[in-house]
């Protein structure tokens, strides 16, 4: 396998070209590949819009994925562009969310239990030719669907409540919007917010910042939730 120049990189993976159908995605620290293969091979059987996973052959390393190479751009540059709305985003969000929740689980034996993303917010979305596609797949568990919208809505909450970054503003204006989605589909329950922010308080890859600050993005999140 003739690996290709660095496309770009991540919080705990890079992304090499490796021609012009695929992707190789190799995490650092030696984080193993193994359980996202497996959930993301289920989800793509299920017709959940994931990445089409590459020959299993190309990829040397257990922390490797060979994947989809993907034209356009993310849901967070689309708003920051201005060539998606907050409210278009929103509507985005919750519709992806639904259909993922709706796929039955995998392992769980509960049936109340659905595949979980708990990283989905405008980064991890591609605004691809085919339609939009999720990526990122590495925090994937199975439990409740209001453990999944109150990690999205958490992880908005941070960047809303940084008066010096660009996207803040976006990021207010989408959060409130999604919450006022989520209502529909059993909105975000108190203690599904607090398991949340548990889950990502223990998250290795946040910045110091960002764990000082997930009380008050949980605050923001109960807020506006009403």
């Amino acid at each position: 396998m003739h690996i290709g120049p660095l496309l770009g990189s991540g919080r705990t993976a890079d992304v090499y070209a490796l021609d012009g159908s695929w992707v190789l995605r190799r995490h650092r620290d030696g984080i193993d590949s193994t359980g996202e293969l497996a959930v993301m091979s289920y989800l793509s059987a299920s017709g959940f819009p994931v990445p089409r996973l590459g020959p299993p052959a190309e990829a040397a390393r257990p922390t490797d994925l060979v994947l989809q190479r993907l034209t356009g751009p993310t849901l967070a540059d689309a708003l920051l562009a201005g060539t998606v709305t907050g409210p278009e985003a929103a509507d985005l969000l919750a519709r992806l969310l639904r259909e993922l929740h709706a796929i039955p689980s995998r392992l769980s034996q509960d049936p109340e239990d659905r595949i979980l993303h708990l990283d989905l917010h405008p980064g991890n979305v591609i605004l691809a030719q085919e339609g939009a596609v999720v990526i990122d797949w590495l925090t994937a568990a199975e439990g409740p669907p209001a453990l999944d919208r109150a990690m999205s809505a958490l992880i908005l909450a941070q960047p809303a409540l940084d008066p010096a970054s660009a996207a803040g503003a976006p990021a207010r204006e989408l959060l409130a919007a999604l919450l006022s989605r989520f209502a529909d589909d059993g909105g975000v329950p108190a203690v599904s917010l607090a398991h949340a922010t548990t889950l990502r308080a223990a998250d290795p890859r946040l910045t110091v910042a960002e764990t000082a600050g997930l009380e008050e993005a949980a605050g923001l999140v109960a807020s506006l939730a009403g």
